[in-house]
Parts: structure tokens; C-alpha cells; sequence
């Protein structure tokens, strides 16, 4: 049943993202293009780092792709631990492990890293350029970490309700006249 969720998600975004990207590639110039006023814009950036622009040298590409590796593995973990029914979870994951995917993909295929082309932000004040993966990634993990405080809030609720009916009275006590 997790399957019914999950491989529609990650499939659509990485298709998506993979499209995004292709036609960015295809149609925007070294000049950005708003869309939005200045407030949102497409303009093409090639990014060999991670997130924000971080990168770590010239082995920064065989680095982010070794961790991308790490985090699928733990998302296939948690996707197998997740029960039937648990949409909210196996969204997140969808959406994280697709986003991943989908970035991993442009390291493979590209030395330029990996393609960005979403641009908000007011003149200077720009928030760094992302993609459809960045956002599938970012808004899975807001998730994930969502339904899981919410898990590990109820799990902590039941224990503390489940030590509260061992230590109240028992009802049947044997007394003696």
C-alpha cells in the first residue's frame, strides 16, 4: 500500500525536476528572466557544491553523491519501517529521496554540478538559486521532522499514561475485615 504513495511522488518530481532542468538549460541565457518582477526570476546557475553553495573542494562532487548514497539508505530504512497507512511519512520520504535523486543525477551527468534555476529575493538580497529537487527535499525533510516529533510525542504520551495506570490504585485489592 506505501507504494501507492510513494513511487507516484518520487517518480513525478524527479521527472519533473529532470525536465526543470533540461529546458533551463535549453532556454535560459547568462541573463537573468523575470517572471515575477524582480521578486522571482529564472537565471542559470551551475552549482558543484551543496546546498546554499557549500562545497568542499575539488572533490565536492564524489562527496555530496558518497552522502546522497548514505541518506537513500537511511530513507529506505525508514520507508521499510513505515506502516501501511502512514501517508504523511512515505510522502516525506517520497519527496526527500526523489529531491535527492534528482540533485545526485545532475552530478552524474554534468562536472558543471548541479543545475539551479529558481532566483527570489529584492536586487541584491537574493536567496541562493534552487530547483524543483531542492524544494521536494526541503519540504519532505520539514515533514519528516514533523511527523516524527509527532510520533515520538505520542509514543512519550502513551508511556506516561501507560506509568500512571501502574502506580493509581487497584481497584481489586483484597481487603480483610
Amino acid at each position: 500500500m506505501k507504494a501507492i504513495v510513494a513511487f507516484p511522488v518520487f517518480l513525478v518530481v524527479v521527472v519533473l525536476d529532470q525536465i526543470s532542468k533540461l529546458v533551463a538549460e535549453a532556454t535560459l541565457a547568462a541573463t537573468p528572466q523575470p517572471v515575477f518582477g524582480e521578486w522571482l526570476r529564472f537565471a542559470l546557475v551551475y552549482n558543484p557544491g551543496a546546498a546554499f553553495g557549500l562545497h568542499l573542494g575539488p572533490y565536492s562532487r564524489w562527496i555530496f553523491m558518497g552522502l546522497t548514497a548514505g541518506a537513500l539508505v537511511i530513507l529506505s530504512r525508514l520507508y521499510r519501517q513505515t506502516e501501511d497507512g502512514d501517508y504523511r511519512r512515505v510522502l516525506a520520504i517520497g519527496l526527500v529521496a526523489a529531491g535527492a535523486v534528482g540533485n545526485v543525477v545532475d552530478r552524474i551527468r554534468s562536472e558543471y554540478g548541479v543545475v539551479d534555476f529558481i532566483d527570489i529575493g529584492f536586487g541584491i538580497h537574493r536567496w541562493p538559486t534552487f530547483n524543483v529537487a531542492d524544494i521536494a527535499v526541503s519540504g519532505g525533510a520539514m515533514l519528516l521532522a514533523l511527523v516524527l516529533w509527532n510520533e515520538e510525542r505520542r509514543e512519550g504520551e502513551l508511556a506516561e499514561a501507560a506509568r500512571a495506570q501502574a502506580a493509581a490504585p487497584s481497584d481489586t485489592a483484597d481487603y480483610a475485615p
